[in-house]
């Protein structure tokens, strides 16, 4: 396999603008925190350039054999590409499984191909994170947040139940007075027979109108609810 395949030439257009965007997100402050991270667990020198040091993935390998050990079994010493690429796709199955999100992790060929050192070292850093979590001495990245859970007793949870939610309005200084029990019988009136009219909240006056020669087609149900009037014997 040539190394054509691999080693592209210069970006023009809008992959050069990318290009450039992404070179200008790189932090060099967090590289040399990185630098002295990685060259502290493992013992090695990347070299004078940060990126070129790790393309070949055998930094890369040791060092998370040394944060999780027997996470890459075989490390290739090999300068053959394919042999280098397999070590960087060994490190990123062995991170993922120490537990960095699949959306932090690079690709292989950010590194190898030099196409996205940005996110190469954002990943970098979310491993850093990680071991940070796991309680290793890190001095680069921030510990990812735990998750938090919160644990109610049952009698709280049924007490929820019972709150009537503010959103919902509210029945506070609410009565019933003046409201008719579904069923109740309602009384007729007529001010025409000059009785005195029942104080019972139930009373309907005839001057409200009549239902004389109304038929009893609507069912019961309309005038136990209150919808309907109830028809009023004729003399």
């Amino acid at each position: 396999m040539s190394s054509a395949h691999f080693n592209r030439g210069p970006a023009y257009g809008l992959s050069a603008e990318v290009k450039n965007k992404l070179a200008q997100k790189y932090d060099l402050q967090r590289e040399q925190e990185l630098r002295e991270w990685i060259e502290g667990v493992t013992g090695r020198r990347i070299g004078p350039h940060f990126m070129d040091g790790l393309k070949d993935g055998i930094i890369l390998c040791e060092f998370i054999n040394k944060l999780q050990p027997g996470s890459v079994k075989k490390v290739n010493e090999s300068s053959q590409n394919w042999h280098q690429l397999e070590n960087i796709g060994n490190f990123l199955k062995a991170i993922t499984k120490y537990g960095v999100r699949p959306h932090d992790i690079f690709e292989a060929n950010d590194l190898f191909e030099n196409t996205n050192h940005t996110q190469v070292q954002s990943t970098l850093l979310a491993l850093a994170s990680m071991a940070k979590t796991k309680g290793n001495k890190v001095n680069v990245g921030v510990k990812y947040a735990e998750k938090q859970e919160r644990k109610f007793e049952p009698e709280k949870l049924r007490e929820g139940r019972n709150i009537i939610g503010l959103q919902m309005g509210t029945n506070k200084f609410a009565s019933q007075q003046g409201m008719t029990a579904y069923g109740t019988r309602r009384h007729l009136y007529d001010p025409k027979l000059g009785t005195d009219q029942p104080l019972d909240q139930a009373t309907i006056s005839l001057q409200m109108g009549t239902n004389k020669g109304a038929s009893q087609v609507c069912g019961a149900r309309g005038r136990a609810a209150g919808l309907l009037p109830f028809a009023v014997p004729t003399a």
